[in-house]
């Protein structure tokens, strides 16, 4: 777990230099995720590091939040709404505190665990690494929001590998989420990460191809990016509906930007 939590606290570090400066005009201004805020944004994160944090420590703790949660909701919109008024409540000061306490324990709490360890969650329980790896994804995504609403940079690192192994395992579920039959040929995804590395995945044998830089995958999996507005190479019909479809984060099925709306 040490590795994965590194990682996943340096995700949370690159984002907290990003929107440390903001005040409160600045949290509140919209991003291109859905009109959320970036306060909303950060919200989202810290609520669901306090639900990985209680899921680790406090199982009985973590069954309440989630039944606080999900009592009266109707949809996703209304969770997201409940989690969002936790940070409205607050102010710039006391909301980054607020996520700052709950991610640090939540990392102390992932880093004593085996990487086996179940962890029950909103849906199926998860592995101990698969759930680390996942904030870790969540972080970067929900970040990304952040950096295209402030215009800021942000410096691609080999931490997206979490972020392209969960693209890539999400095949199937991008289906079975859309209750679409699962094609039976598979993709290849051959990818150069940011150092300059080659990451592969899939059957060398398939004539399905997704091919280019590790960022422009990631941000097509994780729906922040239209594929038209990347430089991939996307070879084959099977290939191109994924990429069209791509989901790496639960929930209902979601629609990614039009071409040309994120850039």
């Amino acid at each position: 777990m040490k590795d994965v939590c590194k990682d996943l606290k340096a995700e949370y570090d690159a984002l907290d230099a990003i929107v440390a400066g903001l005040d409160d005009k600045g949290l509140d201004q919209e991003t291109p995720f859905f009109g959320w805020t970036i306060r909303d944004e950060i919200s989202h994160i810290a609520f669901f590091d306090e639900a990985g944090r209680l899921s680790a420590t406090d199982k009985e703790g973590f069954q309440k939040q989630m039944q606080w949660l999900l009592e009266g909701i109707k949809d996703f919109d209304d969770v997201h709404k409940k989690v969002h008024a936790l940070g409205r409540e607050k102010t710039a000061q006391e909301l980054m505190a607020w996520w700052r306490e709950e991610r640090t324990a939540e990392l102390k709490a992932l880093e004593a665990l085996d990487p086996k360890d179940r962890l029950p969650w909103y849906g199926p329980d998860m592995s101990a690494l698969s759930f680390a790896t996942a904030r870790l994804m969540e972080t970067w995504a929900h970040g990304q929001d952040v950096v295209d609403a402030l215009g800021a940079q942000r410096e691609a690192t080999d931490r997206l590998s979490h972020v392209a192994h969960i693209g890539f395992i999400t095949f199937k579920w991008a289906y079975v989420n859309r209750q679409a039959p699962v094609p039976e040929k598979t993709v290849r995804v051959e990818l150069k990460s940011p150092s300059g590395a080659d990451w592969n995945f899939g059957d060398e044998n398939t004539d399905q191809l997704v091919k280019g830089d590790a960022l422009d995958f990631c941000l097509v999996v994780t729906q922040r990016r239209n594929v038209g507005d990347t430089g991939l190479e996307v070879v084959g019909d099977v290939a191109k509906e994924w990429m069209e479809i791509a989901q790496a984060f639960a929930g209902p099925p979601e629609t990614p930007p039009a071409l040309g709306q994120r850039k």
